[in-house]
């Protein structure tokens, strides 16, 4: 196959499974679940924790609130209260704290138009509300805590008609209450073809989609991840200014370590290299210091485009999508001249890529074939550069630990394979802590769910060290038996701020409508 992309970034080498990575470093034991609403209606969604009142705040969907869980008993998390958005928008989509305010995102009943955040103080009063740009999707607060800082998706209206531009919001919060605000355009960037523009008709400001900020520890750079377009564009905190953007590359799965299993109808599990280049295309991100060094962290979930309006008859008409099967695809038989094998079910067929790009000599067929996130989690340095790539480890080890599970979706049983087509397991959340002067990163499964552990105390030479996961596979997916479905967030919780004097993590999971609390043990 060609390697013309000038951007490639292959993973580096990685190994399969031993019997050291099946050691289990870190093990989360389950203290307490409660359950927030009704199965997949996202009940439980984001999460984020207060020391002082040892309370967990939750994104409601179902209810268009955010709950309020007592947490001063590990074993017996409590909802207590709500945070009622009222009259400033259609739903929640993200909350974080700084131990004073509580900030929660909303979107606009129309979604195309500017959203809101709203603070409220950790008790649950109201503070005041600050304008956002269209669909506010992630919230964070500096680490010196005096800004709160947003990313706005600005996703195009379900026809397409309507694409307002990604954004990102800087609210002053440095008085205890919002102050000045400050909104960040993309119209400015100078982007290279290192980074996805591919919306029909639209300006790369319009293209650009941030899903995800991290925060630089001194509390002066973020980093604005927009995971459609596979890209990452830098924020300077104190001029509220853009300085760069950058394509964050893609993952070489032909390469020995970064395998995966393609399809929902082969036999068995089958991860084997694969002549595609993964986008990594990451969800959660966050920066973290170790060693006096600043590191990146990732959740490659990936994700494609797709945009169907609905009639009033119940049918649908797909206005854009740019996701295709390589079965259908046409594919330059120069670089793939084993195309008729390739594209077998049992093969590459079913896998779900992106049609957006692939051709890179524009003669109408596929030179290379990019798929849709990396499966893995990443770590780079600040200039993102790549240190560590987690291959293929993820689906050895669901593969070994859960059975009829793998690779399974999210709202039904059994589903033994599901997803391979798709983007396998879906690494989507992601938390750092500390314990014994070790870090750890914990990493959550969207699909297949559970909580992947990692250690990452070197970022180059991280190390599988744990993997949990509460979903019962026997029982209907329906019920409370089911376990927890969709981990969408997760919480590191540390000794010196925990009600029990340990350190804990608490994972919000979207489909099952719960949030869980789990103590993390170092064996």
């Amino acid at each position: 196959m060609k390697l013309s992309t000038a951007f490639l970034v292959s993973a580096l080498g990685f190994f399969a499974v031993s019997s050291t990575l099946r050691s289990h470093a870190v093990e989360l034991h389950h203290l307490s679940t409660i359950k927030l609403g009704a199965f997949d209606e996202g009940a439980a969604e984001m999460i984020a924790y207060d020391a002082e009142t040892k309370r967990l705040f939750a994104v409601n969907n179902e209810a268009g609130s955010v709950s309020v869980i007592d947490c001063s008993d590990p074993t017996n998390l409590k909802l207590v209260s709500t945070l009622d958005i009222g009259e400033h928008g259609k739903a929640p989509t993200c909350v974080e704290t700084n131990g004073t305010l509580v900030a929660v995102t909303v979107v606009a009943e129309d979604k195309q138009a500017p959203g809101k955040v709203v603070f409220f103080d950790t008790s649950g009063e109201f503070v005041g509300v600050a304008d956002t740009g269209a669909l506010p999707d992630n919230v964070v607060f500096s680490p010196n805590g005096k800004l709160c800082v947003i990313a706005n998706e600005g996703e195009p209206s379900d026809d397409y008609e309507t694409d307002p531009e990604g954004s990102v919001t800087i609210v002053d919060v440095s008085s205890g209450e919002p102050g000045q605000v400050t909104q960040v355009g993309f119209g400015d960037l100078e982007v290279g073809q290192d980074v996805r523009i591919f919306g029909p008709g639209a300006t790369p400001a319009q293209d650009l989609e941030p899903e995800f900020v991290a925060v630089s520890p001194d509390s002066a750079t973020a980093w604005v991840v927009c995971q459609e377009n596979n890209a990452v564009v830098t924020v300077d905190l104190a001029t509220g200014k853009t300085t760069g953007i950058r394509g964050l590359g893609m993952k070489d799965h032909s390469r020995e370590g970064n395998g995966f299993d393609a399809s929902n109808k082969s036999e068995g599990v089958d991860i084997r290299p694969r002549p595609t280049f993964g986008l990594f295309q990451p969800d959660a991100t966050l920066a973290h210091e170790i060693g006096g060094k600043t590191y990146l962290f990732t959740a490659n979930e990936g994700d494609a485009r797709e945009y169907i309006v609905e009639e009033d008859n119940g049918d649908e008409t797909i206005s854009y999508t740019d996701e295709e099967r390589v079965e259908d695809m046409k594919l330059d038989p120069e670089a793939f001249p084993n195309a008729e094998a390739l594209q077998k079910e049992d093969n590459l067929g079913r896998l779900k890529v992106t049609n957006a790009t692939g051709d890179t000599d524009g003669d109408g067929d596929m030179d290379e074939i990019h798929s849709l996130g990396a499966r893995s989690f990443s770590i780079w340095t600040t200039d993102w550069t790549m240190v560590y790539d987690s291959g293929s480890e993820f689906e050895l080890i669901t593969a070994e630990h859960l059975g009829k599970g793998f690779n399974s979706t999210n709202d039904e049983h059994p589903s033994f394979k599901d997803r391979s087509d798709d983007k396998g397991p879906e690494p989507e959340a992601l938390a750092i802590g500390e314990i014994d002067g070790k870090t750890y990163a914990f990493i959550g499964l969207e699909r297949s769910g559970g909580i992947m552990v990692y250690d990452v105390t070197r970022p180059a030479e991280a190390q599988y060290a744990g993997y949990t996961n509460r979903r019962n596979f026997e029982a209907d997916v329906e019920s409370e038996e089911a376990g927890d479905l969709g981990p969408e967030d997760i919480e590191f919780i540390p000794a010196a701020d925990s009600p029990n004097g340990k350190n804990l993590v608490a994972v919000a999971n979207e489909v099952s409508g719960t949030v869980s609390l789990f103590e993390a043990v170092v064996k």
